[in-house]
């Protein structure tokens, strides 16, 4: 493709966070980014260079977008794939609406991943009350998942009994869902590619993730396992993106099991929030990548500048107010990232801070004692 020269418009559907983030590398590079997005104070839509309010689907929106940006992503897997395959038939487009299609269903990108030689945790498939006659005792206990639009551990039950799975599945109206096996992980890890139009290809360094109630609590980079297992995660990344002839940037998600076998888990068809330690540690972060794809230019050099220590900030720590951002600031080497949402709600993504580090270890421990400051602030325990 021709490279698309700064000055030129940049479309964007979705309005949250990580189009916020895009936006704000988009245009540090000069580009002018053109948000759609339903939310009429959206983080990404108060940044953007303009906004256009409306549905995903919207004739008029996309009419827009085709006629004005050079190049057009999503910042979510939950747009319309459908809205992606008709832009494309007139301008460039990353990812693929095929490609955010398979992500979009659980039975889809499980099948995907299994096609495509990668280990998962077994599984079975429930599309209706019929199939419950067919699980095996092997696969309990373990995870009934809705099959589309869940995140951060929403639409998603354990379960431990056939009695279990079957309250379960109702419980989520009888539509069609996955059942997974609660496999003895050792710890969980994710690795961000980016891979442009001409084949070129980069990986992130290998994220080590922790999670508090389904939602990502902290990121360690770089991950605490065997340089072996890193480099098989690294390569199953780039596996995933060839089989789906992905062009864009895409986050793999893996379970690491006590030998060092890795099990595909998920996949995130655009940047991903175990990927925000790349703004500030590494040469390029994740949002310049994806930018820099669209455009058709060169990827970034993606290597790490120090070990650091992502922390997710969620409205719980709002709990008694406006934190006290000394917390962080104070910290000579935190960097702070505020979402600019309104609204605190508990569990929902507020920000996030990175610290960075000479010390794997040293580094996580100054990103708890933040992070147990900013708790004990919000608790009224400090």
């Amino acid at each position: 493709m021709t490279p698309v020269a700064p000055g030129a418009w940049l479309g964007l559907l979705g309005g949250g966070q990580l189009g916020r983030m895009f936006t704000m590398a988009a245009q540090s590079m000069g580009y002018r980014v053109l948000v759609v997005d339903p939310g009429s104070d959206s983080p990404a839509g108060s940044v953007a260079d303009d906004h256009i309010c409306a549905d995903y689907l919207d004739e008029a929106a996309l009419t827009a977008l085709a006629h004005r940006c050079a190049g057009i992503t999503t910042e979510f897997e939950n747009v319309p794939a459908e809205a992606l395959r008709r832009l494309a038939a007139h301008c460039v487009v990353s990812p693929a609406g095929d490609a955010v299609a398979v992500a979009q269903d659980r039975i889809r990108e499980k099948r995907f991943l299994r096609d495509a030689g990668l280990g998962t945790a077994p599984f079975a498939v429930i599309e209706s009350e019929t199939d419950l006659a067919a699980i095996t005792p092997d696969l309990l206990p373990g995870i009934l998942k809705a099959a589309r639009f869940g995140y951060d551990g929403k639409g998603q039950f354990r379960v431990r009994t056939l009695d279990d799975v079957r309250d379960a599945f109702r419980a989520m109206g009888g539509k069609p869902a996955v059942l997974e096996q609660l496999v003895p992980l050792e710890r969980e890890v994710s690795v961000v590619v980016a891979r442009g139009f001409d084949g070129e290809v980069r990986t992130f360094p290998v994220a080590e993730n922790h999670h508090a109630d389904g939602i990502l609590d902290v990121s360690i980079v770089p991950a605490r396992v065997p340089d072996a297992v890193a480099a098989e995660a690294r390569a199953l990344a780039l596996k995933v993106a060839e089989a789906l002839d992905y062009r864009g940037v895409l986050c793999v998600e893996f379970f690491v099991l006590a030998d060092g076998t890795l099990l595909a888990n998920e996949i995130a068809p655009r940047p991903h929030n175990s990927g925000h330690y790349t703004i500030d540690a590494c040469v390029t972060s994740q949002f310049e990548q994806q930018a820099r794809i669209l455009c058709g230019l060169p990827l970034g050099d993606t290597a790490a500048l120090a070990p650091s220590v992502m922390v997710n900030l969620l409205g719980d720590v709002w709990a008694a107010g406006e934190p006290d951002w000394r917390v962080v600031l104070r910290e000579p080497r935190a960097k702070l990232h505020l979402y600019g949402k309104k609204e605190a709600r508990p569990g929902r993504k507020m920000g996030h801070f990175t610290v960075l580090g000479d010390d794997v270890g040293r580094t996580l421990e100054t990103a708890r004692t933040i992070q147990s400051q900013l708790f004990a602030a919000a608790r009224g325990t400090a």
